[in-house]
């Protein structure tokens, strides 16, 4: 029986897929549904529940989540699970495997944010975020920087630390005595960070002057040129 649902998974939607041997053309065909690598970004930090990744992946209706998550979870790429007591509620976690493609979401931004069509001003999650500041860092320009710094955003704490050999770690969680601590919405911490947004958006406690470097940190890349009309 088990078998068998593996093999009627495998032949899913088999007109498709790309008939093509190319194991990136196998990851399109694993992840390269609409919604689907969103999904796997929101889950790149932890578990979620079903309506935290409706609400964190705008516009996705009920429905749609509902097949993109039966479908990962059929490629092996995330299961389901239900959390001990007190909680005892269903989540979605990505597998060891399915853990793996974060390199994947790393390269993709590098890339794609030196695009001249990229919209910056549209929505941006909490996950959207920290896996930016993960990404977008300069170790030319943060040099042996060590920090520890704590964001609040949509009511959920995470975190961003770096230790002076450049290693960085993100998560949602508390960071123990924080240099920085950050709230407000993603949006207008990226547009701190990233668009030279003014700092009095977002709400600072901490070392001031770490606040007012962070923009030196993270450098956008210039943009490619506009293909000729």
């Amino acid at each position: 029986m088990q078998l068998d649902n593996v093999t009627k998974a495998g032949r899913t939607d088999d007109k498709r897929r790309y008939d093509d041997a190319c194991a990136a053309a196998h990851g399109m065909d694993l992840i390269g549904e609409r919604w689907s690598m969103p999904l796997i970004r929101e889950l790149l930090l932890g578990p979620r529940r079903f309506g935290d990744l409706r609400t964190s992946l705008n516009g996705i209706s009920a429905n749609v989540l509902t097949q993109r998550l039966e479908g990962l979870e059929a490629a092996g790429v995330l299961v389901r699970r239900r959390l001990p007591p007190p909680a005892s509620v269903q989540v979605y976690e990505l597998t060891p495997w399915g853990y793996e493609a974060a390199p994947i979401f790393q390269a993709l931004g590098r890339w794609a944010v030196r695009s001249p069509y990229h919209d910056a001003t549209r929505p941006f999650s909490p996950v959207s975020l920290m896996l930016s500041l993960r990404t977008m860092i300069s170790g030319e320009a943060a040099g042996n920087l060590k920090a520890r710094i704590q964001l609040y955003m949509n009511g959920e704490p995470f975190f961003w630390a770096r230790n002076k050999k450049g290693d960085i770690r993100i998560g949602r969680g508390l960071v123990e005595e924080p240099d920085l601590i950050l709230r407000g919405s993603p949006s207008d911490i990226a547009g701190y960070i990233y668009a030279g947004a003014p700092l009095a958006l977002i709400e600072v406690e901490g070392d001031l002057k770490l606040a007012a470097k962070l923009p030196r940190f993270f450098p956008m890349p210039e943009k490619a040129e506009r293909s000729a009309a």
